[in-house]
């Protein structure tokens, strides 16, 4: 059964059991308060007509006489009927017997004080004692059936309406579903990059847009998974090609075998091993699995590793190097081996783009209740566009840069994998010609 038809009939079968139960109500209510309104109009009419009665005779003497057609049952005589109602006196005696009852005896006080008072010139005379409601005449049954007939027709009504907008609002409901179903099975069968339309905001309207979003990523991903592959073919392309052609000219005798070229066998090889090792690392990273222990580390005391370990190579290149640690002691739980490969990653980075004569600065600071710690340089930095994508693996900023002075394109993809298993966040600000700032925000221990 489809969702919009289970929708109607579940507004179905509210509306009709909620009609249901109000015109039941609705019936027994109104015929007991019609029966009470003309029990109080005869008490009222009786009332008056005894008055005048015991004015005229200044007694109740023929009383049973006079209003005997209230009593009146047919086969009966008329000297043989009884009263339908019986009159008592201010202290709660019968005066006038009606019902089977007795003059002189006394009636309940509970009787006495629902009783309606007969008044003959505002001085009460006598009380009238009623235990029911007369039966009904043609007219009042006419009525009781018309106002049923009213309620039932307002159910029919009700039901009807409730019908219409269970229609409506099914179709509201399950129209937003029908279309994430159907992108569901576009995006199952290979079709990627669905989009459905947000209607609302509720709960269907997040759904919408959760599924929307995860559209794109996938669609994201799968490119990005698409692209990597092809980087990696024409990474290890460039290598392989220079280890083959070197090896195949010795083996034919077109080149000599010398120190040299055999050299340049050796680096191809071991940059081969370096990028292999890289997408290991990455790949280990992405699934989870790359081994880290964690452990209380002072940021400060890993910055000023680092800063000693590079020191030698930025003064070879004639670049300063300078290191402006936080007040105190900073600590994050992290893994030390990891992080250090992080900051040598971007220092790396920093060594082969900052200019000779050109300055690094390493900053750690603590900014509520969070770690950063900043490497800036005076390169000629990117565009702010360009700084968004550092962090794409095999990305570089000049696609022509010669490899051997690129890298790989994956130490800065690295080091947010590293950074994000640490549950925290790397990015980078830059302005062409302003050089590049990589910033990474840690949780304090």
């Amino acid at each position: 059964m489809k969702l919009s038809t289970k929708l109607i009939l579940a507004f179905l079968l509210i509306s009709m059991f909620s009609t249901g139960i109000i015109v039941l109500f609705t019936r027994v209510l109104a015929s007991r308060e019609f029966d009470r309104f003309i029990n109080e109009r005869y008490e009222y009419e009786l009332a008056e007509d005894l008055g005048r009665f015991y004015s005229r005779n200044q007694t109740w003497d023929g009383v049973e006489y006079e209003f005997k057609r209230f009593g009146h049952e047919p086969g009966v005589p008329d000297d043989q009927h009884l009263l339908y109602f019986s009159i008592a006196d201010e202290n709660g005696k019968i005066v006038v017997a009606g019902n089977d009852r007795k003059v002189g005896e006394p009636c309940s006080q509970e009787e006495f004080e629902e009783g309606f008072p007969i008044e003959v010139e505002d001085q009460t005379v006598g009380i009238l004692l009623m235990p029911a409601a007369p039966d009904r005449n043609p007219i009042d049954y006419e009525f009781l059936r018309r106002l049923n007939g009213s309620i039932f027709f307002s159910a029919g009504a009700t039901l009807l309406l409730a019908l219409i907008l269970g229609i409506l609002l099914s179709r509201s409901i399950s129209r937003p579903v029908r279309e994430l179903t159907r992108a569901a099975h576009n995006l199952a069968d290979g079709s990627l990059g669905q989009q459905v339309p947000v209607r609302s905001r509720d709960e269907i309207g997040e759904l919408a847009q959760s599924f929307n979003k995860m559209s794109t990523d996938l669609a994201r991903s799968f490119n990005l998974r698409k692209q990597m592959t092809a980087d990696i073919a024409h990474e290890l392309r460039t290598p392989l090609s220079l280890i083959i052609g070197h090896a195949e000219g010795v083996h034919d005798g077109v080149l000599e075998p010398s120190r040299e070229n055999f050299e340049i066998i050796r680096e191809e090889a071991e940059r081969l091993e370096h990028l292999v090792n890289d997408l290991r690392t990455l790949s280990l990273a992405d699934a989870g699995e790359l081994a880290v222990e964690f452990q209380p580390v002072n940021v400060n005391d890993l910055m000023s590793d680092v800063h000693a370990h590079y020191l030698t190579l930025f003064n070879q290149k004639r670049i300063t190097l300078d290191l402006e640690p936080a007040p105190g002691i900073l600590t994050a739980n992290l893994d030390p081996s990891r992080f250090a490969q992080v900051l040598n990653n971007i220092l790396d980075n920093a060594l082969r783009y900052t200019p000779e004569n050109g300055r690094v600065e390493l900053k750690t600071q603590l900014t509520e209740n969070r770690i950063q710690l900043s490497v800036r340089d005076s390169g000629e930095g990117v565009s702010s566009e360009e700084a968004a994508h550092l962090f794409d693996r095999f990305y570089r900023v000049d696609e022509a840069r010669n490899r051997h002075d690129g890298g790989s394109g994956l130490g800065l993809a690295i080091a947010k994998s590293i950074v994000e298993m640490h549950k925290g966040r790397i990015w980078a600000e830059s302005e062409k010609g302003k050089g590049l700032k990589v910033v990474i925000e840690l949780p304090v221990d």
